[in-house]
């Protein structure tokens, strides 16, 4: 496929925790990572948010935390590709979507591991750029290269955003358009 579908979509945030949050210079992830799940929300998309370590790290931040539904999976993990623990791989097989749309922290570790193990289980893996983040910008750099180069796809929020509406005549096209408003 070279366009996201919205009924073939999953939505995965990695570790949009208070304690990492905070130690980033520029805090963008946030914004667009609830852009992000507020879209899935809309558009009924599955959604899972993994948290490393949340005893020591913290909980996903309130601002995207606050859009977290029922039907939202919340992933507790340890290891810092979240596929290498144990019945991750098996949750994102239940939802029966092969494109995983991507955020998180960081995006050299975490993201990048989970990304590349993603694609080594024959998913077509979105990372969207701009809901992505490290604490150091050559970090940062150097995770979404190492991503491209090992076949994900790199996006954008609103290129996500327009790309699952198609069209501007979509039925939730004025709801999510008025997110980036």
């Amino acid at each position: 496929m070279n366009m996201l579908d919205e009924n073939n979509s999953l939505l995965l945030l990695i570790d949009v925790q208070e304690k990492l949050v905070a130690m980033l210079e520029k805090n963008t992830v946030v914004k667009k990572s609830n852009t992000l799940l507020k879209t899935a929300n809309i558009l009924g998309i599955p959604a899972i948010i993994t948290e490393q370590y949340p005893q020591g790290l913290g909980k996903t931040v309130d601002f995207v935390a606050e859009h977290i539904k029922d039907s939202t999976v919340v992933f507790e993990k340890s290891s810092f590709s979240a596929v290498k623990d144990e019945g991750f791989l098996d949750k994102i097989k239940s939802f029966g979507k092969k494109q995983i749309i991507v955020g998180g922290i960081e995006a050299h570790i975490c993201v990048h591991q989970t990304v590349a193990d993603l694609i080594e289980n024959d998913f077509e893996v979105y990372v969207v750029k701009d809901a992505c983040a490290s604490r150091k910008k050559d970090d940062f750099k150097s995770g979404i290269k190492l991503m491209e180069q090992n076949g994900a796809k790199i996006t954008a929020t609103e290129a996500v955003l327009f790309e699952l509406l198609k069209s501007s005549k979509h039925p939730n096209f004025k709801e999510i358009q008025a997110l980036v408003k």
